[in-house]
């Protein structure tokens, strides 16, 4: 993601949250944008683009380590495209390119979580990687 790419990523990350039913302020993806843009932040982003250059999808990732297996991997924390371009492949692009960062960094595996419910998504990422068993609660602080 370049400084021109900042209207549109704010705009597909609206839509994301609004899609997930988070309450989004434009100060939150102020500093979340700061976080991509901080090159020490360890947050990054890559985004998709039609045949005219448009921004029609984005996805957020960043290295997390792994003690049990002395290794770092690679966390993607957020995937969205466009409804208008969804099944054009730009999904299975930005998974396949933080695959290739993660695979020329080094790191040992791409993991992701997504809702049950997200059927759409969950028949894309079905075919790029494996489902795992593995079932994830949260403390809210």
């Amino acid at each position: 993601m370049t400084k021109d790419d900042r209207h549109a990523w704010e705009t597909l990350f609206a839509q994301y949250a609004a899609f997930y039913k988070v309450t989004q302020t434009q100060e939150m993806r102020d500093i979340v944008y700061s976080w991509l843009m901080d090159p020490d932040h360890g947050s990054n982003c890559i985004v998709a683009e039609d045949s005219n250059g448009t921004v029609i999808g984005f996805t957020h990732f960043r290295p997390f380590v792994s003690q049990l297996r002395a290794g770092t991997n690679c966390f993607l924390d957020d995937l969205f495209v466009d409804v208008a371009f969804r099944g054009s492949g730009a999904a299975q692009a930005l998974i396949e390119a933080v695959k290739a960062e993660a695979a020329a960094k080094g790191w040992g595996v791409v993991r992701w979580i997504t809702a049950e419910d997200n059927y759409r998504g969950r028949n894309v990422y079905d075919k790029l990687a494996t489902r795992t068993p593995w079932v994830t609660y949260d403390i809210k602080l």
